[in-house]
Formats: C-alpha cells, structure tokens, sequence
C-alpha cells in the first residue's frame, strides 16, 4: 500500500476510535449538570465574605481534595489510582504531563478567584465567551472532526455574541487570552494521557496540594475562621463537595463528547450566570449586554438541538 494511503487509512482508523468512545447522552447530561453547579458556585462564594479569593482558591483544593479521594473510594476506583501513579513513576513522560495538567488547571481555578478583587473580571468573562470558540477550533483542526451546519450555525451565533463584546468593552488582555488559551491544551493533554477522568483530577488536586497548605498557613483565613465555625465546618466543605463534583463531572463531558460539542456546550454556563445574576444577586442586564447574549442563547438552543439529534442516534 502507498505510504500517503497507509497514512490516510491510520488517521481514520484513529477518528474511528476516538469516535467509537464517545457517549453523546452521558456526556452532553454531565457538561449541563457541571455548568449548572459552577453557576451555583458563583452564587455560593458570595457565602465565605470577608475570604479573599485566594483564601477561597486555598480552601477549595483543600475541601476538593478529600471530595475526590471519597469519589474514587465509592466508585471503586482505586485500581485506576494505583494504575496512573505506578505509571507515573515508571513514565517520566506521564509524570511530566501530570505536573503541567495541573499547574494549568490550578491556574484556571486562581485567575477565576482573583480577577474579580482586581478589577479583571471582564477580562476573564470574555475568555470564556472565547472558549468554546476555541474548542471548535481544536476540534475540527486537531482532532478532525465533522461539523455539521447545525454546529457551524452556533459557531457564527456565538461569534456574533463575542465579537459585539469585545466592541462594546474592547477587553483583550492576558486574563482572557489565558482562558480562551489556556484550557484547549488542558483538554487536549488530558487526552494524551488517557487516563480515568476521576483519578487524574485526583492527582491533580493532590498535586496542587502542597500550595494550597501554604497559602492557607501564610494567609489569614485561619484567624479570619475564628468564631466562625459555621463557615469552618459547613461551608467550607460544601464547597469542597461542589467544586468536586462540578470539575469531576466536567472533565469526564470532556473526554466522552467529540471536542467541538463539548466546545460549544460551554455557553451553557455563561447562560447559567447570566440567570443566576439576575435571579439571585440583583444584577440586570442592559441593552448592550443583549446584543452579546441573545445570539450566544441561539447558538446554545442549536446546540440543544444537535444534542438532542446525537441522544436520539446514540445507543442505548
């Protein structure tokens, strides 16, 4: 066979595969399930005042930590977790990979708790505007996967949303660059890794243990939790249990939805806030902000439609 056929017949023999795993109807429930609960989340924080966001950032690696070791325990998954770190020993190369997945997802969780005592959180809401964008992109580009009208129809939509927000507040800069740039490399080593979607994150939280101990340590949160002990030994762990249950949920959509679906199924959560702003905080949104949203809102209901169109087609 010509070596540009037997290349031809590898790379879809690989797409075959990696489509063969994917689980549209888990998937596309646990990517919703995981938005709703971080819309939920930036709910909850407005809970844990007078903690600054590194305080928070510190104490939610430490509640999501045990969060993810109890998971592992009740699913049965400490084989996996054997598995990863005995092949993290003997794989230089997967350890390596280990390291970096966690420095960037540690550095996601940070940047989204200190933009706002910065003044920069438009800066970082516009990279999630961004995200899904990329994602598509990484998904047909990378990994080669078909997008079909419905898909591409979203894309322009959303395109539309983001492109009247970077208009309307001209914000570019490295908060959303780092988050629109940031997460696809995440996803796409997560990938190589091919490892439990659980017991990675395990692993990663534990690595970016040790920083959490020290801010926590070094910080005032400790004294700050004097006299508090409802904030101690109620809130606290409530939000180690939905940071755990949100970033594990969201990470095993990750690797069951082709990367372009998951992509844009990430306006979901923007949709979310936007709710739960108006519905639990007291914002409102003006006219400008609905010339960003109401195109972002019709791409997710295509996207819901081609969504539905893969559960129907899925099997049971």
């Amino acid at each position: 066979m010509p070596l540009h056929e037997t290349a031809a017949a590898m790379s879809q023999t690989r797409r075959a595969s990696q489509t063969s795993h994917y689980e549209p109807r888990q998937g596309i429930a646990l990517s919703v399930g995981a938005s709703a609960l971080f819309a939920l989340l930036s709910a909850y924080v407005k809970l844990l005042a007078p903690l600054s966001g590194l305080d928070i950032f510190a104490w939610r690696v430490l509640w999501t930590v045990p969060g993810a070791l109890l998971l592992i325990a009740l699913r049965g998954r400490w084989p996996l977790l054997r598995q990863l770190v005995a092949r993290a020993v003997r794989q230089p190369q997967v350890a390596v990979a280990l390291i970096a997945s966690a420095v960037m997802l540690g550095l996601q969780l940070w940047v989204f708790l200190w933009a706002p005592l910065h003044g920069r959180m438009l800066e970082v809401s516009l990279g999630y505007f961004l995200l899904p964008l990329t994602m598509v992109l990484v998904g047909r580009f990378y990994y080669r996967e078909h997008i079909d009208g419905l898909q591409w129809l979203a894309v322009a939509c959303a395109a539309l949303g983001v492109a009247h927000e970077v208009w309307m507040t001209g914000a570019f800069s490295w908060p959303t660059l780092l988050v629109a740039l940031g997460y696809p490399p995440y996803f796409v080593l997560r990938r190589k890794i091919q490892a439990d979607s659980l017991t990675a994150f395990a692993v990663e939280m534990t690595l970016l243990l040790p920083v959490a101990v020290v801010t926590v340590v070094l910080g005032d949160s400790l004294p700050l939790l004097t006299g508090r002990p409802g904030m101690a030994f109620l809130l606290l762990p409530g939000l180690g249990v939905l940071s755990t249950v949100a970033l594990a949920s969201y990470l095993k959509a990750s690797r069951l939805l082709p990367m372009a679906l998951f992509g844009i199924l990430g306006y979901v959560e923007p949709v979310l806030l936007v709710v739960v702003s108006v519905t639990f905080l007291g914002e409102s949104l003006t006219a400008q902000q609905l010339a960003t949203y109401v195109p972002i809102w019709l791409a997710v209901a295509l996207t819901a439609l081609h969504g539905a169109r893969l559960v129907r087609l899925a099997p049971r």
